[in-house]
């Protein structure tokens, strides 16, 4: 039996970057022998293990052969007689079929290292078509490594264009494209993540209402410059590393020259049609929603931000609203800052503090509201 440190954790301390998780493949072992080492086994399809103490996963070199279309058609067989070099060529990238040695030794039959030192994204064989989800990794991968100057080969692209034109992308579920989404917008330049998918024509089908910012009448698209979307979630990466800001901030930017209805419209059916989790979901259509009144300068359109927004109601709603005008450019730290503090003063005007007795029901509501009022004309 021999372990190895593969994958990620190899390639990201060769371009001196924090190891934050290690996988581990086992060459010449049965999963009796795994499970009589004190591992837990946790693979259905595969035979993936637990380490009992590290809790690390260590998976059984294995091959693979497609057997239908999407991400899911495939047969794998795991065995001792599968080699190291069997196990690493069935993987997307050469950066990711990288294994290390107990004693520090690199096994690279695929010239990772040497892409590493070119900032190459490069598949490892022709097997990348079969699965659809290494297209979208491709993209997060140009997204992530975008700082130290990567780039997909022309031939990988070419490959990941020929799989679209085959429909390939057309069997990715929701919650896989959401999956490498909300990762690509954790990274130093998301936008990236888009113009790599727009490169092979996954865009298009992934994300239309993206794509349909580069054919904006009056704009044009060329070499490196990006449609303001795309400019609009570059920049926010300065003032928020949060993923459902990111995200809140990108359906923000949309078709932002069309009425209101037809934006909330819109972005609707992208949360809808990428399985966005809730909070993402019901920020980012408050983003589009409230900013009207987060651009209007009157005392009554700060209450109705606040009232709308869930200043006064709900605090886990409200600063991030804030922080995506910020991100976006809606609003300055500093106007934001002020609405926070008249906000949090506003808050305290409640029913027990007008002191008025006599009144009931509605009127109550009516008061208040006019008091807020009140104190936001003068903190003005």
């Amino acid at each position: 039996m021999d372990i190895y440190l593969v994958g990620g954790a190899v390639r990201d301390k060769l371009l001196g970057l924090p190891v934050e998780e290690r996988d581990w493949v086992v060459v010449g072992a049965t999963p009796q022998e795994m499970l009589a080492l004190g591992y837990r086994q946790v693979g259905k399809d595969f035979p993936v293990f637990l380490h009992p103490e590290t809790g690390e996963e260590y998976a059984l070199a294995r091959t693979e052969r497609k057997t239908g279309p999407g991400y899911k058609g495939f047969a794998f067989h795991a065995s001792p007689d599968v080699t190291l070099e069997q196990d690493l060529q069935r993987r997307d990238l050469t950066i990711n079929a990288i294994a290390e040695a107990p004693d520090g030794t690199l096994i690279d039959p695929f010239n990772g290292r040497e892409d590493l030192q070119l900032g190459l994204l490069r598949h490892v064989s022709p097997a990348f078509s079969e699965d659809p989800v290494r297209i979208l990794r491709v993209a997060r991968f140009a997204a992530r490594f975008d700082r130290f100057g990567f780039k997909v080969t022309h031939a990988t692209n070419a490959l990941m264009r020929t799989m679209v034109d085959n429909g390939e992308v057309n069997h990715l579920v929701a919650e896989r494209v959401w999956a490498e989404l909300e990762k690509a917008l954790a990274t130093d330049a998301p936008q990236r993540f888009f113009t790599a998918l727009r490169g092979c024509g996954a865009l298009a089908v992934l994300f239309p209402e993206i794509d349909q910012e580069y054919r904006v009448v009056g704009q044009a698209h060329t070499g490196q410059q990006l449609p303001q979307a795309l400019q609009t979630l570059q920049t926010s990466v300065t003032s928020s590393t949060d993923p459902c800001i990111r995200f809140s901030v990108l359906m923000y930017a949309l078709a932002s020259d069309q009425p209101l209805p037809q934006r909330i419209a819109q972005a609707q059916e992208a949360c809808r049609r990428l399985h966005a989790p809730n909070a993402c979901t019901q920020l980012a259509l408050a983003a589009i929603r409230l900013a009207p009144y987060a651009l209007g300068k009157t005392p009554a359109d700060r209450l109705e931000l606040m009232e709308s927004g869930g200043a006064f109601k709900n605090n886990a709603r409200w600063q991030p609203l804030l922080s995506v005008y910020i991100a976006s450019g809606v609003l300055d730290q500093a106007t934001a800052d002020h609405l926070s503090a008249v906000a949090e003063k506003a808050g305290r005007i409640n029913a027990a503090a007008l002191g008025d007795q006599d009144l009931s029901g509605p009127a109550i509501g009516a008061a208040i509201h006019a008091r807020r009022l009140q104190l936001i004309e003068s903190e003005t």
